[in-house]
């Protein structure tokens, strides 16, 4: 049998490669199933998502193997597998989804009802998300391949675009789930609070949605910079209190169309001392969202923030003023992206190239045993999206 390494999160400010086993095809109870498949990864991405645990702002506990963004080769498949074949190159949403409740036949796959029985939803290496090992690794088990495999139709064409593709298991489709959701349309003009993956992957969208201008917000100067080079309005929210103000001094009006949060619980604005600076940027966003207008919000909220500064905000409680987002008829949307919906369209785009995705999160491709280093660059700011190549396919495909 293959070896297999994976990334494993070790306690606040710690990860490392270890060994680990090599998938089965079981539940994390330990329940065989024959819907799996399991693949051999040709890429995996560090998501903001992941560097939260690694901060210590979650349950997370040590020895969990990270990783939830995921492109990779069918090696081995299920007997009940019927249309996902081995050698198929394909795509992994980072929602699990059975595909036969209610949510799944609805379409809204990050909430599953079967994948996790601690709450709806389900993911790979995230905690509270039912215990499925992360992807961040050299192999890694997909549940219900025919449902939540996305192939892609040529092998040569994805693998020039590989760095593209790779995009699609989260941040380009929670990306473009915000802008959709906050309702960007052709002539809208957007505020993204963060600069950071996520931010871009929404300023991306938010242009292919046809946006007139995309303004990005971000206190990191670097992560303005590449926002800047990338055709997109910036704002340093750093250096001035009233973020109105900034917009109208790009656009002529203090307002904008729609706002999406790309940060999430971990946001740094204009917070006082002992108040969670979440809430400051929603009840910014809600100021500067024009009336009946919407702000999306596919940056991360958790249910416990052992981190927060104080004791609402670890259980997740925000000071939001909601009674000024009713008064202005906004219309909010949260949670995971529902990455099913929207993979397949954003795979042809990428394909067509009309959406050079790589080069707007600045795709920085690492090995395996880099993660370590590629986590503390990207907790310092790093205006870059790391891809990990744990088993040298992209070495190969540049």
């Amino acid at each position: 049998m293959a070896t297999n390494r994976g990334v494993a999160y070790m306690g606040p400010g710690k990860v490392e490669v270890q060994s680990i086993d090599f998938p089965k095809m079981q539940t994390p109870q330990g329940r065989s199933i024959e819907h799996g498949a399991i693949l051999k990864i040709v890429s995996t991405n560090i998501c903001g998502s992941d560097q939260h645990m690694v901060r210590g702002r979650t349950t997370a506990p040590k020895g969990l193997i990270l990783g939830h963004e995921i492109t990779g080769e069918v090696i081995e498949k299920g007997k009940d597998v019927e249309f996902i074949n081995v050698g198929d190159l394909v795509s992994v949403p980072f929602n699990i989804a059975c595909g036969r409740c209610r949510a799944c036949r609805e379409r809204h796959t990050g909430v599953c009802l079967n994948v996790n029985p601690q709450q709806p939803g389900g993911a790979y290496g995230y905690v509270d998300m039912g215990g499925w090992v992360g992807g961040q690794a050299q192999y890694v088990l997909v549940p219900y391949a025919d449902f939540n495999l996305l192939k892609f139709p040529d092998k040569d064409q994805a693998m020039s675009k590989i760095k593209d593709l790779t995009m699609l298991s989260d941040i380009l489709p929670t990306g473009y789930h915000g802008a959709k959701s906050a309702g960007v349309e052709v002539g809208s003009i957007v505020y993204i609070a963060g600069a950071g993956p996520v931010g871009m992957a929404a300023a991306a969208a938010s242009q292919i949605l046809g946006a007139a201008v995309t303004i990005v917000g971000d206190r990191n100067t670097e992560r303005l910079a590449h926002a800047k080079k990338m055709g997109f309005e910036t704002i340093d929210i750093s250096k001035h209190d009233d973020l109105s103000a900034q917009i109208e001094q790009l656009v002529g009006v203090p307002e904008v169309d729609a706002a999406v949060d790309a940060v999430g619980f971990e946001a740094s604005s204009h917070g006082k001392s002992n108040e969670a600076a979440p809430a400051s940027v929603l009840n910014q966003l809600m100021g500067i969202t024009f009336v009946a207008g919407g702000v999306g919000i596919p940056g991360l909220y958790v249910v416990e923030d052992p981190g927060a500064p104080n004791e609402d905000a670890k259980k997740g409680v925000l000071k939001i003023r909601f009674g000024k987002g009713w008064s202005r008829s906004l219309h909010f949307h949260t949670g995971q992206a529902p990455v099913l919906q929207y993979n397949r369209q954003l795979m042809q785009a990428i394909l067509h190239d009309r959406l050079p995705i790589a080069k707007i999160v600045n795709a920085t491709v690492i090995s395996l045993d880099d993660a370590p280093k590629g986590y503390a660059d990207f907790d310092k700011g790093a205006a870059k999206k790391y891809v990990l190549d744990p088993n040298g396919y992209l070495g190969k495909a540049a």
